[in-house]
């Protein structure tokens, strides 16, 4: 077995790894490798075969494999050892990770690694959804990886399940190939396509192809023995049965990250988010790992994590030049609230707060407060217009300076 060593080991060629390796190699960090399990870099965007990407990064409008090639085109310039093919199996010791790739099995030693291995979407069979096995039932990614990766056909007709960012990526998709969408269903009250999706979603949906998004709306079937011959539907609180004729069905969002690697290595977990947890340097809680990106939860976009990715590059750089790594305490939230980001809480978090932090609801909600507190201690109070589910929300990160670090958790709740 070949053993290969490292300055900095990345698990994930997608924005986030590819940033931060990027940027660790300007800091003169001299040897970064990146492992990644799929045959090409580049993440998740090199399937999204639609425009909207670059824009915050590159301040150019790109299509997905555009903004993948380009960061895979600066790693390699500024490098940077990209390893495609390469499956983390498991830890060898706590900077050592072992693989299996063509090459066969290796393991990887570094000095510090960062886990930026993204995120998946709940399959239909995660969701329980009743009904026989049929083709036809897809995610997101399985979608663009027929239509766009192998240039398959998926179908004629088909229905989404989920109404938000990502649920309009696989209306692209659909409809960019020839298949009719004969509709968008959620179970929420309203759909999620706010900015900036609303004047996508405002030009193909409603002139364009008219396809109608039904709220509070939850698929209780799938129809057809071999093939996906339609879906059925149960419609507002009386729960009005309904049949959509179909041959594709696509399962969008419920988001749940790619966490294996992570807990293979025994980090602490965040329960809410589901992915590994971190403070305001993404430090988890093993000295000399970090993660970020979407592994971290589901999920933000490709722009959103190449950023985090290149913010922890500096924090990686500290550790390698010798900064301790410090005590953390975990941040609890209360329901309706889903995560937050950071949900933990160290000493440079109290000294030097992150600007903000960032959660997500599970219900819609108008009007209310979001309370920090420790203990009986109010440590801040935000007042919010509206709460969205899958629409991130920003809370001012002021409020931990004033964290006791010996106390209890700090608590995240909203109030009327």
């Amino acid at each position: 077995m070949s053993t290969h060593q490292s300055d900095v080991l990345i698990v994930g060629a997608g924005p986030a790894g590819l940033a931060s390796a990027i940027q660790l190699k300007k800091l003169g960090v001299p040897r970064v490798i990146v492992v990644d399990r799929e045959p090409e870099p580049g993440g998740m965007p090199r399937l999204c075969h639609h425009t909207g990407f670059g824009v915050w990064d590159f301040h150019r409008l790109y299509t997905g494999p555009q903004y993948a090639r380009r960061y895979v085109s600066l790693a390699r310039a500024a490098g940077v050892d990209i390893r495609t093919e390469t499956t983390v199996t498991g830890w060898l010791n706590e900077h050592t990770l072992l693989t299996t790739s063509p090459q066969g099995i290796q393991s990887f030693e570094a000095r510090s690694i960062l886990l930026a291995t993204g995120v998946r979407e709940r399959p239909r069979a995660a969701r329980l959804v009743p009904g026989y096995r049929p083709r036809g039932v897809f995610t997101t990614g399985s979608l663009q990886r027929f239509v766009d990766e192998h240039h398959l056909p998926v179908g004629r007709r088909a229905v989404i399940v989920g109404a938000e960012g990502v649920s309009l990526s696989a209306f692209m998709t659909l409809t960019g190939a020839g298949v009719e969408v004969a509709a968008m269903l959620t179970h929420l009250p309203r759909h999620q396509l706010y900015f900036p999706y609303s004047p996508v979603k405002w030009w193909l949906m409603d002139l364009v192809h008219r396809t109608p998004i039904l709220t509070s709306t939850r698929i209780t079937r799938i129809l057809g023995r071999y093939r996906v011959e339609g879906v059925e539907i149960a419609r507002g609180e009386d729960g009005q049965v309904q049949v959509i004729p179909c041959d594709t069905v696509v399962f969008t969002g419920d988001w749940v990250p790619e966490y294996e690697v992570a807990r293979w290595g025994d980090l602490a977990m965040d329960p809410g988010s589901k992915g590994p947890g971190v403070d305001g340097a993404y430090r988890t809680s093993r000295a000399g790992i970090f993660a970020a990106g979407n592994v971290l939860r589901g999920a933000e976009t490709a722009a959103t994590s190449a950023r985090e990715g290149r913010q922890a590059a500096g924090p990686i750089l500290d550790f390698l030049q010798g900064q301790d790594w410090p005590r953390q305490i975990p941040i609890q939230v209360q329901s309706p609230i889903d995560w937050v980001f950071p949900n933990r809480i160290a000493a440079s978090d109290v000294s030097s707060p992150p600007r903000r932090y960032t959660f997500r609801v599970k219900t819609f909600a108008s009007d209310v407060a979001v309370e920090v507190r420790q203990g009986r201690k109010l440590l801040h109070q935000q007042r919010f217009r509206h709460l969205l589910p899958n629409e991130t929300m920003r809370l001012d990160g002021a409020w931990a300076r004033r964290i006791d670090l010996g106390g209890e958790p700090p608590e995240i709740r909203v109030t009327g």
